[in-house]
C-alpha cells in the first residue's frame, strides 16, 4: 500500500516543527497585566518509559486548548516536565542489578518466560472469585515477569540494558526522548521551564522543600500513627504512584468482633484448651450484634490460630492476620506467631459466645459464601437483618443431608431470627420479610440475595430503629457508632482495617493496612476541608460527574502519609531520613513553572539560568518573595531586580487556567492539588486554580490497550504510522466525555487521506481564483447560505473548544463545515459558479478553525499556499458582530433535503420493477419536467392540531408531549378537525417524529423562510440534480385537486413529473453554432437552437442536456467581438482564449428577428458563439 500522502503529511511535520524551534513560537514570557494570559499544564508524566498515545489524549486537552486560546489573542503559556520521584524507578532498577546478579548479563533465566496477568480481586463483579486485570506496569510495557523482557519490551537495545541498573541513567535516558516524542507530535510547549523532580534538580529539591516547610508551618502537616496501606517488604506506606497494581485503591474499616471459643474445643483445637481462644469476624455493622444466632466458616478455606495480645489467640485467614500484626494486635509489630493451622472443617460445630448474643452459647456453621480474600474469613449470623445469613441459616435448618455432610447436629441450628431493628415497609425481620418477598429459597439464589442486600442494608441503616440494648429507640445511623466505640471499650471488638482490594507494591509486595509512624498530611482537618470545598465551588470542572467525584473525594479523604524512606525524591527538610513521596511533591510545581526558566538552564538545573542565581541563594525568604505578593524584601544577595522579575513571572501568569488529566486521579492527585493551593496561599483566593479537564481512558479500536493484543502505540510509532496531524484528528474525534474514548486505527488512517485531500483542494483552488466570480458575495441565495455556514462554523466551534469539546468542534469545524463547503461547490455549479472572494474567505476560515487539531497542515497552507505573512499559531481567530442566520441554514438545510427527496420519488416514479397484485406495471416514460407544490400555510386543522401540541410540550418532563388518548380527547370537538378525524393521529405522529429530529421548531405555524423563494431561487439546482431540463414551482392553494391542497403543508412540499416538449413552440428561433476552444478536452462543437427572449442561462442549459459530460461543470457563454471574423480569426499567442471574445452574464437576454438576426442588447452575435468550461 503506497504511503505517499502520509509521507508527504510527514515531511510538511518535519519542516514546520523545525521552523517552530528556529522561531520560538511557543516561548512565552510575562507581560503587563492587561494582557489577557492563559495558563494550561497536565500532571507530569513518569519517566520510567517511552510515552504512548493513551498519555497523549489527556496532553491533547491542554494543546488543543492552548493553541485555540492563543488564535483568541491570549498570552499562551505550556509548560512540560519530567516526574521522577518515588518508587517506580529505584525498584525497576533494584530488580533489574538482581536479576543480573543472579542469573547473569544478558541473563538467562529458568524457565522460559511466560505472558503473565497481575491477579486482582473485582468483588463488584464476582465477589467469589479472582478477576485477572493488567496492572498498570503490564499495559505500559508489556507483561513479562523479569525487568529485563519489560526493558525490551520498550525497545531498549539488549547492549544498553544494564545501564538501567543505575538509578541516575533512567533520568537521562527518558526525559529527553519525552520531549523529542513529543515535539514529533508538534506539541505547542514551551520547553524552557521544564525540569526533572527529585534532588538531581537543586532549584527543584529547594521548591519542593520551601514548599514543605511551609506546609508544616501552617500546621498541615502532622507526626503519629495511622493507618496507611504499607508494603511490609519495603518497610514503607505504599501511596499510589507506588503501586504496581491498586491504584485508588484504600483501606476499609470494619468491627473486629471477638467470638469466644468454648470448652470443650474441637479436637483439632485441643492444645489449645483453658486459654482465651476467639473467632475473629470482621463486620460492618456493629449495631446488629444484639441480633447473633451464630457464626459462619466455609469448610475448605485455610484458618490459623495465632498469637494476639493480651495472651489471647485469634482465628482467621492467614490474609487477615497478617493485616492484624502490622496494627498492633499481634505481641510483636509485623509479626504473626502461627500456633495451628486449621481448616474451616476443623472448627465446625464448635460451640462459642458472642458479645451482645441473647445466647449463652451458639455454634460455628458451614456457608457457602465466605469469602477467603475478603475480611477475617469468619462471619458473625445476623438473619434477621442480612439476607445471606438467613438464607445459609435456613438451608441448614431444612436440609438434613447438608447438616450430615458438616456433622451439624439439629440443635445447634435451633435458633431463630432475634427481632432487634424495626424497619418502616419490612417490620421487625427485615431480611425475613425480604426473602419471603423476593422468593429466595437458598444460598445459591446469589441475584436475588443481592437485590435483597441492597433493600435491607440502605433502608435498615437510614431508616431503622433499635428495639434492643441500652440504645432502644434510636435511629441506627446515630446509634451505630456509639455501638461500636462501646464493644471497644469493653474488649469485645477492636479496630480492624485492611485493603478494599488487593494492592501489590512496585516491588512485588502484597499491602497490607499498617499502623505506623509517619509524617501525614492531615487532609480531614475540618477547616482544611471546608476551604477546599469553597474552592472547588469556582473550579470550573466541566462535567458534573467530575464535580461529584471531587465531592465524594473531599468528603472521605483523610490523613494521608506524605514520606517514606526508600525511592527518589527530596528530603524532609526538618527529618531528613525521610523523602518526601511522589503524590506530595507533585501538588503546586505549576507555580515552579513561572519561574524555571529562569533559575536553571536545562531540565536538570546543573547550570543557572538567564538570571544567574545558584541554587543555594532560593531561600526560605527568597521563595516567599517570589510566591506572596506582600511577603518583604528578603536578605540576600540577589539583586533586587531579579527577585521582582521572578516575582512578576509568577503574579502574572499564576492561577492555572486548566490543568487536564486523566478521571482516575481526581481521588487523589488533583484532589491533593486543591487542598495544597488552598494551605500555600489561603490568604490569597486568586492564586487557587481555575478549572480542571478530567478525561476518560483511551481504547484501541474498542479494547482495552495491552501488550498481549499488541495493540499499544507508543507517541512515536504513531506519529510515524498516521502522521502527527493524522493522529491528532483521531485523538480528538477519540471523544470528549469521561467514558472510556476510543482511537479508531480506520479513521486515523482516512484521516491521512481527509488532510491530503484537503491540501489537493485548497491548491487547486487558489491556482483558480483569478477565474472565479467577483462582485458582490451576497447576490445568490448559495452565497448568502455560504457565508452563513461560515459564520455559523466559527460560532459554534469557538462554543465547543471554549468548553474543552473538542471532538464537537471538530464537528462543526472540519466535518460540517467541509460539508458545507460541498454544498456550495454543488449549488453554485447549477448557478453562476463559485465567488472569489467568498471561498477564499471559506479557505482562510476553515485553516484557522483546524490550526488547534492540525496545526502543521494548517500552518503549511497558511504560509505557502494563502502566502499570509507569519504563521497561523498568531492568526487571528474570526470574530462576527451578528451570529449565524438560523432561518437561512433551515433554508438550505430544507433545500437539501426536498433535492434528496425528489431524486427518491423520480427514482420510484422511473422504476420499472413494480408489481401490483401478482401483475408487471408498465414504467412511467422518463420525465424531463417537475412540477413542485408548496404551501405557504397549514390547513385551518392542521393549525389547530400544532398550537395544542405547542401549548403543550414539556422539553423537560419524561414525556414530551400527553398521551396519545388525552391529544385525541381535546382535539376532536374542535370543528376545523371534525372532517380530518382519520388523518388527525397520523400527523400527530408525523410532527412528534419530527420534533425529535429536527427540535421544537417544526411546532410553529409557519416556516422560518419562505419555501417558494427558496426552491425559486434554485430552479437550476433542481434540475440539475435531477437531470431534469424544466422546472414549474406552484402554490398548493391554488391547485384544483382538493386532495394535493390537503397533502402539502408547509416543509413538506410535494412534486409531480412529466414528459414535455423541450423547445417552445410559439417562439420563432434560430439554429447556432457553440464552440469550444479550449485544448485537450471532450467538449466539442454542438448546434444549439436559440429563441427569441431566451436568457444565456436557457442557452447553457440547452447545451448540458445536450452534452450530459457538461452537468456538473460551470459552463461561460463569450460571443465574438466582430461576429463575423472572429470565428475565422487566428488564435493570438499571448491570450489565446479570450483576445477576441466577450463573456455574456447570465441573465442577459438575447432577442431574434428574421431581419435583424440574433442580438444581445445592442450587441449581435452571429450565428457562432464559444463556450468555455470550468
Amino acid at each position: 500500500m503506497s504511503t505517499a500522502k502520509r509521507d508527504f503529511l510527514v515531511g510538511i511535520e518535519k519542516r514546520y516543527q523545525k521552523l517552530w524551534a528556529d522561531e520560538k513560537l511557543f516561548e512565552a514570557d510575562a507581560k503587563s497585566k492587561n494582557v489577557e494570559k492563559y495558563f494550561g499544564c497536565i500532571p507530569y508524566p513518569y519517566m520510567n518509559g517511552r510515552l504512548h498515545i493513551g498519555h497523549c489524549f489527556s496532553i491533547t486537552k491542554v494543546e488543543y486548548a492552548a493553541r485555540y486560546q492563543r488564535l483568541k489573542g491570549k498570552n499562551v503559556l505550556f509548560p512540560f516536565a519530567y516526574h521522577c520521584t518515588g518508587m517506580p524507578i529505584k525498584a525497576c532498577a533494584d530488580k533489574l542489578k538482581y536479576e543480573m546478579e543472579t542469573f547473569g548479563c544478558p541473563p538467562i533465566f529458568p524457565d522460559e518466560e511466560e505472558e503473565i496477568e497481575a491477579e486482582t480481586y473485582d468483588f463488584e463483579k464476582d465477589p467469589a472469585s479472582f478477576a485477572k486485570t493488567k496492572t498498570k506496569q503490564e499495559t505500559k510495557f508489556g507483561n513479562s515477569k523479569y525487568q529485563w523482557g519489560i526493558m525490551e519490551g520498550m525497545g531498549v537495545p539488549a547492549a544498553d540494558i544494564p545501564k538501567f541498573a543505575n538509578v541516575d541513567h533512567w533520568l537521562t535516558f527518558f526525559p529527553p526522548h519525552c520531549q523529542q516524542d513529543l515535539e514529533g507530535f508538534g506539541l505547542s510547549a514551551d520547553w524552557r521551564r521544564g525540569f526533572i523532580t527529585t534532588d538531581v534538580n537543586p532549584y527543584y529539591d529547594s521548591f519542593v522543600r520551601w514548599q514543605f516547610r511551609t506546609l508544616k508551618a501552617k500546621q498541615k502537616i502532622k507526626f503519629g500513627k495511622r493507618f496507611s496501606v504499607f508494603s511490609p517488604k519495603d518497610n514503607q506506606p505504599c501511596m499510589d504512584h507506588d503501586r504496581k497494581s491498586g491504584e485508588g485503591v484504600g483501606p476499609q474499616e470494619y468491627t473486629g468482633i471477638k467470638i469466644k471459643l468454648l470448652s470443650p474445643f474441637p479436637p483439632a483445637l485441643k492444645s489449645l484448651e483453658g486459654r482465651n481462644v476467639y473467632m475473629v469476624a470482621a463486620t460492618l455493622r456493629p449495631e446488629t450484634m444484639y441480633g447473633q444466632t451464630n457464626c459462619f466458616v466455609k469448610d475448605d478455606i485455610n484458618y490459623i490460630a495465632f498469637e494476639a495480645k493480651n495472651n489471647e489467640v485469634y482465628i482467621t485467614t492467614m490474609r487477615a492476620a497478617r493485616n492484624m500484626a502490622w496494627q498492633e494486635l499481634t505481641p510483636k509489630y509485623g509479626e504473626v506467631n502461627v500456633l495451628l493451622k486449621l481448616t474451616g472443617l476443623d472448627v465446625m460445630g464448635a460451640a462459642i459466645k458472642a458479645p451482645r448474643c441473647p445466647f449463652d452459647k451458639m455454634y460455628v456453621l458451614p456457608m457457602m459464601g465466605v469469602k477467603p480474600n475478603k475480611g477475617t474469613g469468619v462471619v458473625t449470623s445476623v438473619p434477621s437483618d442480612a439476607p445471606d445469613d438467613y438464607a445459609a441459616l435456613m438451608d441448614l435448618k431444612n436440609k438434613e443431608p447438608l447438616r450430615k455432610k458438616y456433622g451439624i447436629k439439629d440443635f445447634m441450628v435451633d435458633f431463630d431470627p432475634v427481632p432487634i431493628i424495626n424497619v418502616p415497609g419490612f417490620g421487625d425481620l427485615c431480611a425475613v420479610t425480604t426473602c419471603e418477598e423476593l422468593k429466595i429459597n437458598s444460598q445459591n439464589d446469589k441475584e436475588k440475595l443481592l437485590v435483597a442486600k441492597e433493600k435491607c442494608y440502605m433502608k435498615g441503616f437510614n431508616e431503622g430503629v433499635l428495639l434492643v440494648g441500652n440504645h432502644a429507640g434510636q435511629n441506627v445511623k446515630i446509634a451505630k457508632p456509639i455501638i461500636k466505640e462501646e464493644m471497644i471499650a469493653a474488649g469485645e471488638a477492636f479496630k480492624y482495617q485492611e485493603p478494599e482490594k488487593p494492592i501489590v507494591s512496585r516491588s512485588g509486595d502484597e499491602c497490607v493496612i499498617a499502623l505506623c509512624d509517619q509524617w501525614f498530611l492531615e487532609y480531614g482537618e475540618p477547616s482544611w476541608k471546608k476551604v477546599t470545598e469553597d474552592c472547588l465551588e469556582n473550579v470550573e470542572c466541566y462535567f458534573n460527574d467530575t464535580r461529584q467525584a471531587f465531592e465524594r473525594t473531599i468528603d472521605w479523604l483523610h490523613e494521608h502519609a506524605c514520606s517514606r524512606t526508600y525511592g527518589l525524591g527530596t528530603k524532609l527538610p526538618w527529618d531528613e531520613q525521610w523523602l518526601v513521596e511522589s503524590l506530595s511533591d507533585s501538588t503546586i510545581y505549576m507555580a515552579y513553572y513561572t519561574v524555571a526558566h529562569l533559575l536553571q538552564s536545562n531540565i536538570y538545573g546543573s547550570e543557572p539560568g538567564e538570571l544567574g542565581i545558584k541554587p543555594e541563594q532560593m531561600t526560605h525568604e527568597v521563595w516567599d518573595y517570589v510566591f506572596y505578593k506582600d511577603a518583604p524584601l528578603p536578605s540576600t544577595d540577589i539583586p533586587k531586580e531579579k527577585l521582582d522579575k521572578m516575582r512578576h513571572e509568577f503574579q502574572y501568569w499564576y492561577p492555572v487556567d486548566i490543568r487536564s488529566s486523566g478521571k482516575d486521579l481526581v481521588q487523589n492527585h488533583l484532589t491533593y492539588w486543591l487542598y495544597n493551593h488552598t494551605a500555600i496561599w489561603d490568604s490569597e483566593p486568586d492564586k487557587w486554580p481555575k478549572s480542571v479537564r478530567a478525561n476518560g481512558h483511551l481504547l484501541m479500536d474498542g479494547e482495552k490497550m495491552s501488550k498481549s493484543l499488541g495493540n499499544i502505540i507508543t507517541l512515536a510509532e504513531g506519529s510515524a504510522l498516521y502522521s502527527a496531524d493524522g493522529m491528532r484528528l483521531a485523538l480528538a474525534d477519540a471523544g470528549d466525555v469521561l467514558e472510556d474514548a476510543n482511537f479508531n486505527t480506520a479513521q486515523a488512517n482516512a484521516g491521512i487521506l481527509r488532510l491530503h485531500t484537503l491540501i489537493e483542494w485548497i491548491s487547486e483552488t487558489i491556482k483558480e481564483l483569478p477565474s472565479l466570480r467577483d462582485g458582490p458575495d451576497d447576490r445568490y441565495f448559495y452565497d448568502k447560505v455560504l457565508a452563513n455556514d461560515i459564520t455559523a462554523a466559527v460560532t459554534l466551534t469557538d462554543q465547543h473548544f471554549a468548553n474543552t469539546m473538542f471532538r464537537e468542534g471538530l464537528k462543526t469545524g472540519f466535518y460540517e463545515f467541509s460539508s458545507a463547503r460541498d454544498r456550495y461547490r454543488e449549488l453554485a455549479a447549477a448557478g453562476a459558479g463559485m465567488h472569489r472572494g467568498l471561498i477564499l474567505k471559506y479557505i482562510k476560515t476553515q485553516i484557522i478553525l483546524l490550526a488547534p487539531v492540525c496545526p502543521h497542515l494548517a500552518d503549511y497552507v497558511w504560509r505557502e499556499i494563502l502566502k499570509e505573512e507569519g504563521s497561523v499559531v498568531n492568526a487571528k481567530w474570526p470574530e462576527y458582530a451578528v451570529g449565524p442566520n438560523d432561518s437561512l441554514t433551515k433554508s438550505a438545510d430544507h433545500l437539501m433535503e426536498c433535492a434528496h427527496d425528489f431524486r427518491v420519488k423520480l427514482k420510484n416514479y422511473t422504476n420499472p420493477n413494480i408489481k401490483k397484485k401478482g401483475k408487471n406495471i408498465k414504467p412511467n416514460e422518463v420525465p424531463n419536467h417537475i412540477t413542485i407544490f408548496v404551501a405557504r400555510n397549514y390547513p385551518a386543522w392542521q393549525e389547530k392540531t400544532l398550537n395544542f401540541l405547542k401549548a403543550n410540550y414539556s422539553p423537560s418532563a419524561e414525556q414530551a408531549f400527553p398521551e396519545n388518548t388525552a391529544i385525541l380527547q381535546n382535539l376532536k370537538s374542535i370543528p376545523e378537525i371534525k372532517p380530518f378525524m382519520k388523518k388527525l393521529m397520523p400527523f400527530v405522529a408525523f410532527v412528534k417524529a419530527q420534533v425529535v429530529e429536527k427540535g421544537p421548531g417544526v411546532l410553529e405555524s409557519h416556516l422560518p423562510f419562505d419555501e417558494f423563494d427558496v426552491f425559486e431561487e434554485n430552479r437550476e439546482y433542481i434540475i440539475r440534480s435531477l437531470d431534469l431540463d424544466s422546472i414549474e414551482i406552484c402554490e398548493s392553494s391554488l391547485h384544483a385537486d382538493q386532495k394535493l391542497v390537503a397533502d402539502v403543508c408547509p416543509g413538506k412540499p410535494m412534486c409531480q413529473f412529466a414528459k414535455r416538449e423541450l423547445d417552445p413552440v410559439d417562439k420563432s428561433g434560430t439554429l447556432i453554432s457553440l464552440v469550444n476552444i479550449q485544448p485537450c478536452t471532450p467538449f466539442f462543437k454542438q448546434s444549439i437552437k436559440v429563441y427569441d427572449t431566451d436568457t444565456v442561462q436557457d442557452i447553457v442549459m440547452r447545451l448540458k442536456r445536450r452534452d450530459r459530460k457538461l452537468k456538473m461543470r460551470q459552463v461561460d457563454l463569450y460571443r465574438y467581438v466582430d461576429p463575423l471574423k472572429g470565428p475565422r480569426q487566428l488564435l493570438a499567442f499571448d491570450q489565446p482564449m479570450l483576445w477576441n471574445k466577450r463573456k455574456l452574464e447570465l441573465t442577459s437576454k438575447v432577442e431574434y428577428s428574421e431581419s435583424g438576426g440574433l442580438k444581445s442588447g445592442v450587441n449581435v452575435l452571429g450565428d457562432t458563439m464559444c463556450y468555455i468550461v470550468s
